[in-house]
């Protein structure tokens, strides 16, 4: 990165909003690399011709995104941009509404269905061993919600790096995140653990036979049934609500 790269912002109205756009296409266009140092603030301030305090509020912004961190007494630097701690801010965001969890059902249908029909033709045999012992922690797991949980998720991992594609694994990873405080809630519905456990029995069999439709329509017969437990469990919520004012 050459200090050229930091070239002069031309002065507008949105400014602190042209210092974060300036910032993150640096970063897009791998000019700035994760770990990499910014330079000081003052000389930052020079190099795009704007005022140490505008700099400051863009960086504020870029903080409060997870994309660039303060280490104490060492500068400012980019962050590993990781995708688990990009979403954090948005995780807040997704406990306020339940129409978000919807939407993230119709993300998961989109992306994981396909991902289990690549896992089914690419799997390893180690993996399915992996496969199945995640399973059986899951069934031992019935009365450990917690523990469930765990399990769930390790399962869905090996799916995914089953598949073996870095970009759908870091999309995943993204959409995973953002899913924990579904998968919180739906863990302590009665009876949805084991029709889980029944769900995950006819995924894994499909993927243990490598057949990618029947590993897909197994997958997305899961997703519609946590989503219908989900929604069920939200109407009830808002029926429940008035009561619980009086």
């Amino acid at each position: 990165m050459s200090d050229s790269s930091f070239g002069p912002i031309k002065k507008q109205t949105l400014l602190v909003e042209e210092i974060t756009s300036r910032i993150l296409s640096l970063i897009k266009e791998r000019e700035l690399s994760p770990g990499d140092r910014l330079p000081p603030e003052r000389e930052l301030a020079v190099m795009l011709n704007v005022s140490r305090a505008s700099l400051r509020e863009a960086l504020r912004a870029l903080f409060a995104m997870n994309i660039l961190e303060m280490r104490q007494g060492d500068g400012t630097y980019v962050t590993s941009l990781e995708p688990q701690q990009l979403v954090q801010h948005l995780e807040f965001v997704f406990s306020l509404d339940d129409s978000t969890f919807i939407q993230l059902f119709e993300a998961r249908k989109i992306v994981e269905v396909g991902i289990v029909a690549l896992a089914a033709q690419r799997i390893t045999d180690s993996q399915i061993t992996l496969l199945e012992e995640k399973l059986q922690l899951a069934e031992r797991s019935l009365h450990d919600p917690e523990a469930f949980l765990n399990a769930d998720l390790e399962l869905h991992k090996i799916i995914i790096e089953a598949a073996r594609n870095p970009i759908l694994d870091r999309f995943m990873s993204s959409i995973s995140q953002l899913g924990l405080a579904s998968r919180s809630r739906t863990v302590n519905i009665p009876g949805i653990l084991i029709e889980t456990i029944e769900d995950h029995k006819a995924i894994v069999e499909a993927i243990k036979q490598h057949d990618p439709d029947a590993a897909s329509r197994a997958m997305l017969i899961h997703l519609n049934h946590v989503e219908d437990r989900l929604s069920n469990l939200s109407v009830s919520e808002q029926i429940q609500a008035p009561d619980s004012e009086t």
